[in-house]
């Protein structure tokens, strides 16, 4: 499943893929894979994605679509 609010923040800030990557200590490509839906990231790595987007994890990770099943 893709992750596009990981996208919509990152766009929010204006920072590329790249640019997220780096603030977070992972490759362009895994940021990629992750919004992508190809890549589960650690918890580790979820916590960072969200500090340096100012998100929670709620925000960023829960998926809605678990309610409307």
């Amino acid at each position: 499943m893709k992750n596009l609010k990981i996208k919509s923040a990152r766009a929010s800030f204006d920072l590329s893929q790249e640019q997220l990557a780096d603030k977070v200590g992972v490759t362009r490509q895994t940021i990629g894979m992750i919004e992508a839906g190809k890549f589960n990231p650690s918890l580790q790595l979820c916590i960072a994605i969200c500090k340096a987007l100012g998100k929670t994890l709620n925000d960023i990770f829960w998926e809605d679509d678990y309610n409307e099943r």
